[in-house]
């Protein structure tokens, strides 16, 4: 185990201690949840950086690391969905989006020769504009920043979609030709 993949490894174990802390009863609970989403954002981006700097990418850590991400992801928008933060619409939209690309990755994993599509720019960007949105929706610091940046995050994740579903297809088709 390499340290990337120790650094991925972390960001699931951090996602119980996100639960906890932001569904506790401490003062300042979901500013403390908020920190440990950030500090699961950086844990991705040293995981990336040292596994390209020192070619210490694995096939393991192409599949659990956008996995870990999701599962961070998707944990931290149903914990501000359900307290209010967040419109239902937007975990609908990512939550559909992850649940899609999963599928598409078990399909390409299992019956496509174990192929995998790595994360590509436009999904980083997506994922660090929710961390932008998060952010800015934790620290209350404008209702108009929060909703322009929460709505630049789903139009980013549906660009990475869309992104993802063509390299998709296009494996897809060349692999049935």
């Amino acid at each position: 185990m390499n340290i990337p993949n120790t650094l991925t490894i972390i960001r699931f174990f951090l996602i119980p201690v996100f639960l906890y802390v932001f569904y506790s009863n401490i003062e300042n609970n979901v500013l403390y949840g908020t920190y440990i989403f950030l500090l699961a954002g950086v844990t991705d981006i040293l995981d990336g950086y040292i596994a390209r700097k020192y070619d210490l990418i694995t096939k393991w850590g192409i599949i659990l690391d956008p996995l870990a991400d999701k599962l961070m992801l998707l944990v931290v928008l149903i914990g501000f969905t359900s307290k209010g933060y967040l419109p239902i619409f937007v975990i609908l939209i990512v939550g559909i989006k992850e649940i899609l690309m999963i599928a598409g990755g078990i399909f390409l994993y299992y019956f496509m020769d174990k192929t995998v599509i790595p994360a590509n720019k436009f999904g980083k960007i997506a994922t660090v504009s929710f961390y932008v949105a998060i952010f800015s929706v934790a620290l209350k610091i404008s209702d108009t920043v929060s909703f322009i940046s929460v709505g630049i995050a789903i139009t980013l994740t549906l660009i990475a979609f869309i992104n993802y579903f063509m390299g998709f297809e296009s494996i897809k088709n060349n692999r049935v030709k």
